[in-house]
C-alpha cells in the first residue's frame, strides 16, 4: 500500500514538472512572437506600409527615383539634327566669304566694272590688279584698299564695291534640305565605335556626352562652315540602360530596362534567386572615375519587409551580384568580379570600396 502511495505522488510530481515546462515553454514562445513583431512591419489589410529607397549616390537628392541621372549618349542611339537657317540675326559687322557675288565699279572708267564671286581660295581677279583676296574684309576695307591699289593707275579712282548676292550658299541649302525626304531634319545613328557622322561636319565622336554638350559643340562647327546656319538636336530613339546581374540567379547576364528598376527587380528579371544565393550579402557595383564602389545590401530584410529596410534603385551600368556565402570585404568582391568573364569591359584594376547599405566601411 505504501508503495502504492509513493508512486502516485511520484507521478503527480512528473505531471507538475511537465506542465511548469509546458508553461515555460509558451512563455519563451510568446517573448519571441512579441520580439519577432517588434522586428518586422505588421502589413494588414487597408493602410498602407511606406518604405524607404535609395539610389546608394550622392545623386539622390538631386535627381527623382522615376529617371535615370542625366542621359549620356550611347551606341545605337538615333539623333535628329533639325537646322535652321538664321538670316533674321542682325551681326555687328557684315564679312565677305566664299561665293559673295562682289561687284567693283568705277563711274568714271565703266571698263573697270566687275562682277566676280569669290573662289573658294578667298580671291577674285581684277584688270590690272590681278589676284586680291577679300575673304573676312568688310566692304568698307576692301573699298579702301582697291582704291589704294588702282591709285597706280588712276589719278583719283572713284571705286566702290557692292554685294548683290550674299546668300547663295544659304539658299541652296535651304533648297536641298526642302527637297530631302524629312526638309529641315535629318537622323543619324550613333555607330558602335562611338562616333556618327553629321551633314557637312562629318565625325563626331559622342558616346558619354549629353545631348547639350554636343549640340553646342557642333553648332560652333557649323556657323564657321556656314553664317547663320543653327541645328537642334533631340533624342529620336534611345538603346536603353543597361544594367548586369550575376552570380546565384537562374539566368545571369545583361539587362536592357528603360527606367530605373530595383535591385529585387533586376533579380526577378534574371529568373530569380537560386536557393544557395546570400541575400543578405548582395552587392551593388557601381564605377565612378577612380574606382569601383561596391554597396553591400540586405535584400533578405526587404523582402521580409523588417523596418529599416530599404528597395535600392539601380542606375545603368550597375552590376548585381548575388553571392553563394556572405561578402566582408572589398577583396572577395574583387575576386569575385575577375572571375566573371561577363564583366572584362569593366576596369577591375581602378580600386574597390565595400560599403555597408548605410555607407560605413567594412573593413
Amino acid at each position: 500500500m505504501r508503495r502504492k502511495v509513493q508512486l502516485l505522488f511520484d507521478g503527480l510530481g512528473f505531471f507538475r514538472k511537465m506542465a511548469l515546462g509546458l508553461s515555460v515553454l509558451f512563455l519563451l514562445v510568446g517573448c519571441a512572437s512579441t520580439q519577432s513583431s517588434k522586428n518586422s512591419t505588421s502589413i494588414i489589410a487597408g493602410p498602407e506600409t511606406t518604405f524607404e529607397r535609395t539610389t546608394l549616390s550622392k545623386s539622390e537628392a538631386e535627381y527623382p527615383f522615376n529617371i535615370f541621372p542625366r542621359y549620356r549618349l550611347a551606341a545605337s542611339d538615333v539623333l535628329d539634327v533639325l537646322f535652321q537657317i538664321r538670316t533674321w540675326t542682325k551681326q555687328d559687322e557684315f564679312l565677305l566669304q566664299v561665293d559673295h557675288v562682289i561687284n567693283v565699279k568705277s563711274p568714271s572708267t565703266p571698263e573697270l566694272d566687275e562682277q566676280q564671286q569669290v573662289r573658294p581660295d578667298g580671291t577674285i581677279t581684277l584688270p590690272y590688279i590681278g589676284e586680291k583676296y577679300v575673304v573676312g574684309k568688310t566692304v568698307g576695307e576692301l573699298t579702301k584698299e582697291l582704291r589704294q591699289d588702282f591709285s597706280t593707275i588712276l589719278q583719283e579712282p572713284d571705286i566702290y564695291v557692292v554685294v548683290p548676292n550674299f546668300r547663295e550658299s544659304i539658299k541652296e541649302l535651304k533648297a536641298d534640305l526642302h527637297t530631302a525626304p524629312r526638309g529641315l531634319s535629318r537622323l543619324v545613328t550613333i555607330r558602335p565605335d562611338g562616333y556618327v557622322t553629321f551633314p557637312m561636319v562629318g565625325e563626331m565622336y559622342v558616346v558619354g556626352r549629353t545631348i547639350t554638350e554636343v549640340n553646342r559643340d557642333l553648332n560652333i562647327k557649323y556657323e564657321k562652315i556656314l553664317e547663320g546656319l543653327h541645328c537642334d538636336l533631340f533624342l529620336e530613339k534611345h538603346s536603353g540602360a543597361t544594367v548586369y546581374v550575376a552570380g546565384e540567379v537562374v539566368n545571369p547576364g545583361a539587362y536592357k530596362i528603360n527606367k530605373p528598376i530595383t535591385v529585387i527587380e533586376a533579380i526577378t528579371m534574371a529568373g530569380g534567386n537560386l536557393n544557395s544565393a546570400q541575400l543578405k550579402s548582395v552587392v551593388v557595383a557601381r564605377r565612378t572615375p577612380t574606382k569601383i564602389i561596391a554597396t553591400k545590401v540586405n535584400i533578405k530584410d526587404t523582402l521580409a519587409l523588417k523596418p529599416g529596410s530599404r528597395f535600392v534603385f539601380l542606375q545603368p551600368d550597375d552590376i548585381v551580384y548575388v553571392p553563394k556565402t556572405a561578402i566582408h570585404s572589398a577583396a572577395e568582391v574583387a575576386n569575385a568580379f575577375a572571375s566573371m568573364f561577363l564583366f572584362r569591359g569593366w576596369n577591375l584594376g581602378v580600386g574597390y570600396e565595400l560599403r555597408s547599405e548605410q555607407r560605413t566601411t567594412i573593413k
